[in-house]
């Protein structure tokens, strides 16, 4: 039974979760050739105060346009 497990910035919508959890479900039974209903994804979504890049935050660099 593969687990994947995910972590994001939060402010994707809920239908772009569901998205990614259904591409990445289909992408791992193309290539391990375990069944769809087997996988399983695990997304952690992520406060933006929270996730840094280069000692900066992403919400920082979200309000400066740098991302």
């Amino acid at each position: 039974m593969p687990l994947v497990q995910i972590t994001l910035a939060r402010g994707r919508t809920p239908e772009q979760l569901a998205a990614l959890g259904e591409e990445v479900t289909a992408a791992v039974s193309r290539a391990v050739g375990a069944p769809a209903g087997n996988v399983r994804v695990v997304v952690t979504e992520c406060e933006p105060e929270h996730w840094f890049v280069g000692g900066e935050s992403l919400a920082a660099l979200r309000a400066s346009g740098q991302r």
